[in-house]
């Protein structure tokens, strides 16, 4: 596999063997971040999917380093930045990854999808085709990632609004009939594009909370459990004798 992580300040490729693990095991268990370092309470991986030339990287690189190239090419393999943030007074370090939207990677980038506990279904908002193919992503994203998954449809180049070829209440209906969150977006300008992440990001933590909470209430409501000791009848009876 090939893959291009790119950070604020350089992009690294890397050639990994099929079924590698980049992510360590606990921040994939269950599909849910877990607390992993001091810097940060909570690391939440988030994907963002797409028909090739919708933006992601774009959006990416708006969201984590507010930069946008009109000439940004494809994505080759998978791609990913951070950026921490505050989310409800916890320190939220998120690692958006970046997928290719062409055929020839889809192998490669259905694995990714695999511990990720968020995912922005990215379409062009001037292009139709990119809207329909919404579906095929859905369905590949709900066959690979964790059934508790947080999903939200963006449509990405609202800036373009003499091109629009899907309506806000196109997209809105799809995103109701599917259960996703929705918004439209501009890379090229920064429209909603930080509102998109912290509204995922809150999301997300809201659920990791709950699950916390409701781990604990479990934890507790067991009762603390000793050592029974079983005294025979007869030793008792012999004991009292010999006091005698």
């Amino acid at each position: 596999f090939v893959l291009t992580f790119k950070s604020p300040v350089h992009s690294v490729v890397l050639f990994l063997p099929c079924g590698f693990g980049i992510l360590p095991s606990p921040f994939v268990t269950g599909g849910m971040a877990y607390k992993v370092d001091h810097e940060y309470d909570y690391l939440f991986k988030i994907v963002l999917i797409g028909d090739s030339g919708v933006g992601k990287s774009n959006i990416l690189s708006r969201f984590t380093r507010n930069e946008f190239c009109l000439e940004s090419k494809s994505t080759i393999g998978v791609e990913f930045a951070t950026r921490t943030l505050q989310v409800e007074g916890k320190t939220v370090k998120a690692q958006i990854w970046d997928t290719a939207g062409q055929e020839r990677y889809r192998a490669i980038t259905s694995a990714y999808y695999r511990g990720a506990v968020g995912a922005l279904l990215v379409y062009d908002i001037t292009k139709k085709q990119s809207f329909e193919n919404i579906l095929r992503w859905l369905r590949e994203l709900r066959d690979h990632a964790d059934a508790n998954i947080v999903l939200m449809l963006t449509g990405n180049k609202c800036d373009l609004k003499h091109l629009r070829a899907i309506s806000e209440n196109e997209a809105q209906a799809l995103a109701e009939k599917e259960g996703l969150s929705f918004l439209e977006t501009s890379a090229f300008d920064a429209y909603n594009v930080e509102n998109v992440f912290q509204s995922i990001l809150l999301d997300i933590y809201h659920i990791v909370s709950k699950r916390a909470l409701a781990a604990q209430e479990a934890a507790s409501s067991v009762p603390a459990q000793g050592t029974n000791i079983k005294v025979d009848s007869n030793d008792s009876k012999r004991t009292a004798c010999c006091g005698n």
